[in-house]
């Protein structure tokens, strides 16, 4: 499981914490000192004009600095460090507070007044550097976020230093004394508060990350601003950029209204309900701030990892609704209400506005900018104070202004609605799927705020645009098919989105106008595959954007979506669709990539989509379950349906399966109480099932024993693995007795376990009542008493190599590594809903632990157990019985079965897939399979240490033009990788990266590769490299990658005969032998003995068929002279054998046929 190299949240940030406290200290200290001097103007005026000037005076002294040193606080942030003019600005307010509070006890009013307008050009000089300071701190991916707790924190600020400064206030004033600087006097105490709060401030600027630069090549030219030119030059910047224009326009309405609503509330209270006692004032303006902060954090909850624009109308038109609603209300409770929730949309307004200022801002304008903002926002609430004193002068009454006010952000709402469409439909969208689907968004800093850019990655639904959309904080103009943008009831909402159409016809034109559109610096996306993914795989990138991208001075962002293949909106099977529907919730996650030039070619984009699929299915992965939780809700969901359907004639459903694991679960605690982990020596059978969903429930890593490995290898690998416990099968001992395997050097070096005593020692009345808490207890509960709780990072199961190179490694998988895999698989197998696959592999085996048997059972897929793969008849009928459709097992394997005269073409007739693993799928096989039964047999890849399925060929599908396909099936090849996954191919030395179509090391990167091997760090941080933040494992095998990304294996690197000095590849030697067809009908394989010559030479042992007994060692030897192979790779020694050296899992055992090869040699002199 990768580590993230982003902080997980902003709390994680250093330095974020104490950020905080000085946002909140900032803004407490100066309301504190405002909400003194307006409640003192309160009690020594009366309602009227006269009261509204005074109050409206106040509120323009605090924002007169903001625009009369706009330009100087925008070089100064810029220009110096942002944390250090932090620093500087907080410790300045420590002698400002110290003459304030002298004014205070000399009860001189002016002396405060002008007090408060100091603090506030600090304020203006502090505010461009402590909000750019919070992209610096965070970065692009967590602004919403670090927004709306910035928000939260100032607006609990306002909320307490209202109420508590009101009530001191109340406290220290003496009633009936009109005097505004006797009242100053009264209340010097609370001057103390203050001077407090400004120290505190500056201590704690001392703890935030000192991260920023000085530029020392700007200069301040004072001709430039006192000319003005400097302001101009500074506002274009904000300007010219459109999505920061609007809105900054938009925050300056919203502040301007409020600032009106602040100014005039005392004054309409006074006046309409006369009610004059400060504390009850300043609460329902509390009840806004409190409704800010609530407002702020649900924005924050629907802007996660993303800038939700949509609620910028949603929050402008409840704002309005609101203020149309003011006039008719008079009780200050009704009112408290009204003001709740005009700042609840407020703080939906402000979080995304502030937050697109932010994204859009580059890091060296990002002072003068936010400037900029202020400027605009004090402008404009200067001006609308400025008309309501008119307006009262002249005799116009209170509830017109607020009226006025609602048509001001009537008007405001719809033209958001206009300029935004995106932003209102996504909304829409978010508002109709949001119950089923949450959202992720990974990469939000590789999208640039400016400059064209073109997005291109997969199509997997029909609501791939959405997402896109509602992850992306530019507009988006999408390349839709022309089909769909001519339907009327669509084309003018599309015209509006900016759609350009296309269409096989009139590609050029579409292409061409999406050059244009790059060229103007638009945000364009088209999916290059060309239509919505059939099999959940990506299809070939086609090459048309090139054109529309080059010379365009654009950049590429790859993007991979991933979580809507299973929606209804996707091609995805029935069967697949149900298990996702069976989640909780769905998360979609958008994952963006690094920008790539204007010069890049689809290849080079595919692959990078193909990498960035890694991490969208890590981030996937990480909300899943461990195996146990997961299995135990899909049981949950199965219900009474089949589960597992025994190759004895035991069937299991799904709620019989999970009372027998609760069941035996229990017995699992008592017989090893403190064990880690488990060992279990059983085939593909109910038993097998049961022992290790059992041990899973309790928490317990599962150790699957190759019980074909001789006695000695099997008692070390239970050994290194630390077991005493192993759960095995009296019936399967007798069974194992009879084929040769002796498990006696097993038995001495752990405690076996039978199955039968087990299930013997558990009540009649323990199952039942195990059954009926499966039967009558929701999954949720069970999930919660039941199952030990482990996390995804723990190890689940720890499997030993095959050992066909050398002595079996412990490889261990963790939880991460398997519900990933399986999930990987089965998006790829898109199962039918009557789909039953065959578990005939081994348990021992990864493939066939993960695939054919945990797999099924997690994704609710019924399995047919066969605990022997070599035993065709059987396999047959039960394929035929259970009209099992998807079939797993190895090269050697399905070569038995088109052998096996047991076996008939219709007990195949139901299979719709056969996948074939493990080792290299021979050509011949391949045949005789699609000869006998009319089947294609499709090659997959991997190796335990990918827990283990990297990649699989998948049948063609047609498309909906009826005469296109998507390729899934290259034979010879193994295949695309997996969703989530990613092949490299490097030189084996230097690990660079090679070209398409040249061999090479085969890497192999996602969320599969092993946790590591068993307490072997060394040989783990060998195999396992982290290339580009990624890890990748070295699988140790030759190969190369096509430009469709289908991989095909060569060799392995450690299979190699040194001839005469020269390596030559023994997989590539039975390549060539097979291609040829020499030496059909049979089986060989390849390997090499000493030559005291050459170094070593080439040898092969073959297995005669019946049908071709008349060959001689000397036939042999012609026809591999006649195949046409190079004489450096002919075999010059050939051994026949009565059958080739295999291991359980059916892969060739290498070591085994080499000590043959030199045995035979020896012994032929």
């Amino acid at each position: 499981m990768k580590e993230s190299t982003h902080p997980a949240s902003v709390w994680s940030v250093k330095g974020f914490a104490p950020f905080l406290g000085i946002a909140f200290l900032n803004a407490f200290n100066d309301v504190g000192l405002k909400v003194l001097l307006v409640d003192a103007v309160q009690k020594a005026l009366p309602a009227g004009p006269e009261l509204i000037r005074y109050q409206s005076f106040l509120q323009a002294l605090v924002l007169l600095p903001f625009v009369a040193f706009f330009s100087p606080s925008g070089y100064l942030s810029d220009k110096w460090a942002k944390d250090s003019v932090i620093r500087w600005s907080a410790f300045a307010g420590i002698p400002l507070a110290m003459a304030m509070l002298l004014f205070f006890h000399m009860g001189w009013w002016h002396g405060v007044v002008a007090t408060l307008f100091v603090i506030c050009i600090q304020a203006t000089f502090y505010s461009p550097s402590k909000y750019g300071f919070v992209k610096e701190m965070v970065g692009s991916r967590l602004i919403a976020s670090a927004n709306s707790a910035v928000q939260g924190v100032t607006i609990v600020a306002i909320l307490l230093a209202s109420l508590l400064y009101s009530a001191v206030f109340e406290k220290l004033y003496v009633p009936g004394t009109l005097d505004l600087d006797q009242i100053i006097h009264q209340i010097r105490w609370a001057g103390w508060a203050i001077l407090a709060g400004f120290v505190v401030e500056w201590i704690l600027s001392l703890r935030i990350p000192r991260i920023g630069k000085t530029d020392s090549v700007m200069r301040f030219d004072f001709k430039r601003y006192a000319t003005g030119r400097y302001l101009a030059s500074n506002v274009a910047d904000a300007w010219n950029n459109v999505v920061v224009r609007q809105s900054i326009i938009g925050l300056s309405v919203f502040f301007a209204v409020n600032q009106v609503l602040i100014a005039n509330l005392g004054s309409y209270m006074k006046e309409t309900s006369g009610e004059e006692n400060t504390l009850v004032i300043n609460a329902i303006l509390a009840a806004a701030a409190i409704g800010i902060a609530v407002g702020a954090i649900y924005a924050a909850k629907l802007s996660k990892d993303f800038i939700e624009t949509g609620l910028v109308p949603t929050g402008a038109a409840g704002i309005s609704a609101l203020l149309f609603a003011l006039p008719h209300m008079t009780n200050p409770v009704m009112l408290g209400m009204l003001f709740f929730g005009f700042g609840f949309f407020g703080g939906m307004f402000l979080i995304p506005l502030s937050a697109l200022i932010q994204f859009h801002t580059r890091e060296n304008t990002a002072g003068h900018i936010l400037a900029s903002n202020n400027l605009a926002q004090n402008l404009c609430m200067l001006l609308f104070l400025a008309v309501p004193v008119y307006l009262a002068q002249i005799g116009v009454p209170q509830r017109v202004v607020f009226i006025g006010l609602g048509f001001i952000t009537l008007a405001g709402s719809i033209w958001a609605i206009v300029l935004l469409p995106q932003s209102m439909l996504r909304m829409i969208v978010k508002g109709l799927f949001s119950s089923r689907y949450s959202m992720h968004v990974v990469g939000l800093d590789n999208i640039p705020a400016e400059r064209g850019v073109l997005f291109l990655g997969n199509h997997i639904s029909f609501l791939d645009w959405a997402f896109l959309q509602m992850a992306c904080p530019r507009p988006v103009r999408f390349v839709m098919h022309r089909s769909y943008y001519e339907k009327w009831y669509l084309k003018w909402i599309l015209d509006r989105l900016g759609i350009i159409p296309i269409s096989s016809g009139g590609a050029a034109s579409a292409l061409g106008e999406v050059k244009k559109a790059l060229e103007a610096g638009h945000a364009v996306a088209l999916f290059p595959e060309g239509h919505i993914t059939r099999n959940g795989h990506l299809s070939s990138f086609r090459s048309g954007f090139e054109k529309s991208l080059a010379g365009t001075g654009a950049v590429v962002v790859p993007f991979y979506l991933q979580g809507l293949w299973g929606s209804i909106y996707s091609f995805a099977s029935g069967g697949y669709r149900e298990t996702i529907r069976s989640l909780d919730s769905r998360r979609v996650t958008v994952a963006f990539g690094t920008p790539l030039p204007d010069s890049v070619d689809a290849v080079r984009v595919k692959k990078s989509v193909q990498e960035l699929s890694i991490d969208a299915w890590e981030s996937h992965i990480s909300q899943m379950r461990p195996l146990a939780s997961t299995w135990l809700r899909t049981a949950k969901r199965v219900g009474s349906g089949p589960s597992v359907l025994g190759h004895d004639g035991q069937n299991l459903s799904g709620t019989r399966l999970l009372g027998a694991v609760l069941a035996f679960s229990k017995k699992i605690e008592e017989i090893c109480p403190s064990e880690a982990r488990v060992g279990i020596l059983l085939p593909p059978s109910a038993a097998g099932v049961i022992a290790n969903l059992a041990c899973l429930v309790r928490g317990r890593t599962v150790v699957n024993l190759n019980y074909t490995q001789p006695g000695e290898t099997l008692a070390a690998c239970a050994q290194r693995a630390g077991l005493k416990t192993v759960l095995t099968s009296r019936q399967f001992e007798t069974k194992l007795s009879a084929k040769g395997f002796d498990i006696a050097a097993l038995s001495q070096a752990a405690n076996l376990v039978r199955m039968e005593d087990v299930k013997e020692s558990i009540a009649p009345f323990s199952f039942a009542r195990q059954i009926l808490r499966a039967k009558l207890l929701p999954a949720w509960w069970l999930d919660l008493v039941s199952v030990k709780k482990v996390t995804l990072s723990d190890t689940a199961a720890i499997l030993f190599s095959s050992g066909s190179e050398g002595i079996p490694k412990g490889v261990e998988l963790s939880h991460f590594n398997m519900v990933g895999n399986m999930r990987q698989t089965s998006a790829v197998l898109n199962p039918n809903e009557d789909d039953i696959i065959l578990s005939t592999l081994p348990l021992f085996h990864a493939f066939g632990l993960t695939i054919t048997t945990l797999m099924p059972l997690i994704e609710g897929i019924p399995l047919v157990t066969q605990p022997d793969p070599t035993d065709a008849r059987a396999v047959g009928r039960l394929c035929a019985q259970h009209r099992v459709s998807i079939l797993c097992g190895t090269s050697t394997f399905l070569r038995m079965y088109t052998q096996s005269k047991s076996v008939h073409s219709l007990m195949f007739q139901t299979l719709r897939m056969v996948v074939a693993g493990a080792e290299r799928l021979r050509p011949e096989v391949r045949s005789a399979f699609k000869e006998k039964f009319g089947i294609d047999v499709f090659e997959g890849y991997g190796t335990t240490e990918t827990t283990p399925v990297a990649s699989v060929n998948i049948p063609d599908v047609l498309l909906d033009d009826w005469s296109s396909v998507q390729v899934g099936n290259k034979p010879g090849t193994v295949g695309l990788p997996l969703p989530g996954s990613q092949f490299r191919i490097v030189d084996p030395e230097s690990l660079q990266e090679l070209s398409i179509g040249e061999e090479g090391l085969v890497l192999v990167g996602g969320s599969q590769i092993m946790k590591g091997y068993l307490d072997d760090a060394e040989r783990t941080t060998e195999s396992v490299v982290v290339l580009d933040g990624k890890r990748w494992y070295k699988s140790g095998d030759k190969g190369k990658i096509d430009t469709d990304g289908f991989l095909q294996i060569v060799d392995r690197y450690s299979r190699f005969a040194k001839v005469g000095g020269e390596m030559v590849g023994l997989g590539a030697v039975e390549a060539a032998l097979a291609q040829s067809g020499a030496l059909a009908p049979c089986e060989f394989l390849a390997t090499s003995v000493p030559d005291p010559g050459k170094g070593e030479r080439i040898a092969l042992l073959y297995v005669v068929p019946p049908e071709a007994s008349t060959l001689t060692p000397d036939d042999i030897k012609d026809k591999i002279r006649q195949s046409g192979l190079p004489a450096l790779q002919q075999p010059s020694a050939v051994f026949q054998v009565g059958e080739l050296p295999r291991l359980g899992s059916g892969k060739a055992d290498y070591n085994k046929a080499k000590q043959i090869a030199r045995e035979r040699a020896e012994a032929s002199g």
